[in-house]
């Protein structure tokens, strides 16, 4: 009998490709390769600047991409066509669903002048939709809504109330 969390890891859809503290020199930049061959998912990578180090940024770009990186000179210029890209910063997140095609998650530090490490997390999630990932609303919004609801029925029921008691008086 098969046990039931390997059922469960077989279902799985998310897919971690890298979790762990990458080094970039100054002025350079190191790549994960990205391939997706049968079928299209969202690809999200996000970093977190460990202590000391400038500000990165990361990119999603084609793979074949990478030799006209390669032969940019520091400054920060990108190839042409980048997919999504995330500002320079001590952290950044980039959630991109791309088609079937060969990609590579770029984390450029190029515009620091001192050599950097970040923990850079990239994974692929198969099973997600596109659309918004809002599922609900906030706190707020939804005492707001809620309050709105209250209000009108209120009034409604005052409204109707008061027109039934005239027509009965008659």
């Amino acid at each position: 009998m098969i046990p039931f969390s390997l059922i469960l890891l077989a279902a799985s859809t998310h897919i971690e490709l890298v979790n762990e503290v990458v080094r970039i020199p100054s002025a350079d930049w190191r790549y994960v390769p990205v391939g997706l061959k049968q079928q299209p998912a969202f690809v999200s990578a996000d970093y977190t600047v460990e202590p000391g180090s400038p500000e990165l940024r990361l990119a999603l770009i084609r793979r074949d991409q990478l030799d006209e990186l390669r032969g940019k000179q520091p400054g920060g210029a990108l190839p042409e066509g980048v997919f999504a890209i995330t500002a320079p910063g001590r952290s950044g997140r980039l959630r991109f669903h791309a088609m079937v095609g060969e990609y590579a998650v770029v984390i450029d530090n190029r515009l620091g002048g001192r050599a950097a490490a970040a923990h850079l997390r990239v994974s692929l999630d198969f099973g997600a939709r596109p659309g918004p990932e809002v599922t609900s609303l906030s706190p707020l919004r939804q005492f707001t809504v809620i309050g709105i609801t209250f209000v009108v029925f209120f009034a409604i029921v005052s409204y109707s109330a008061r027109r039934l008691l005239k027509e009965i008086r008659r």
